[in-house]
């Protein structure tokens, strides 16, 4: 029985040795990688906000906006913002940018990161005549002309993926709702 004991206890040292041991090395490579990981991150921002609107963008305090819902960071420039939002899709966040002019109108749609099906949902990313046509259509849309056409409105759903398609809709329209509502007031189609 002492024997049984004595050899659990020391399969169970081994194996908290072991742990500690990956759990350092782990956090030595966060530490190490923190850094590139946000440069890369900051990147893609960046890219994704040149592709929805004109000019040099300023980020944008938000901390008097009091809900801000799916909304996780606005850029201004002189010719309109462009909104990040992050709204779920079948498989997690669409992590998307959307330009909105200073009339409340769609300037473009890119999406930074998604975790979506492949060959479904995926094709709302993808750089092919697709997933540009699907992004394509909301440009120039306004508050309350942004809904799928299974919704009552006049934009097309990806095949197969009414789910991705409805959460980059809701994204596109909290975006320019979110500038209306808090930059540009009465406008477009309210």
């Amino acid at each position: 029985m002492k024997k049984n004991f004595l050899y659990t206890l020391r399969l169970s040292g081994i194996l908290l040795a072991i742990c500690v041991c990956v759990s350092a090395a782990l956090a030595g490579v966060n530490a190490i990688t923190k850094d590139r990981i946000a440069a890369m991150q900051q990147e893609k921002t960046q890219a994704a906000i040149s592709q929805v609107l004109e000019g040099t963008a300023e980020t944008m305090d938000l901390s008097a906006i009091a809900d801000l819902g799916i909304v996780r960071g606005a850029y201004a420039s002189e010719y309109g913002y462009a909104v990040e939002v992050a709204p779920n899709g079948f498989d997690g966040e669409i992590l998307m940018m959307v330009g909105v002019d200073m009339d409340g109108k769609v300037t473009g749609v890119s999406i930074i990161s998604q975790t979506e099906t492949a060959g479904l949902g995926a094709e709302a990313a993808a750089d092919n005549a697709k997933g540009n046509a699907f992004r394509d259509q909301f440009l120039g849309l306004t508050t309350g002309e942004i809904l799928l056409s299974k919704d009552g409105g006049t934009l097309d759903a990806l095949t197969g993926a009414t789910i991705s398609s409805r959460a980059v809709t809701l994204g596109v329209q909290t975006a320019v709702d979110f500038v209306v509502n808090n930059f540009l007031g009465e406008v477009g189609g309210k």
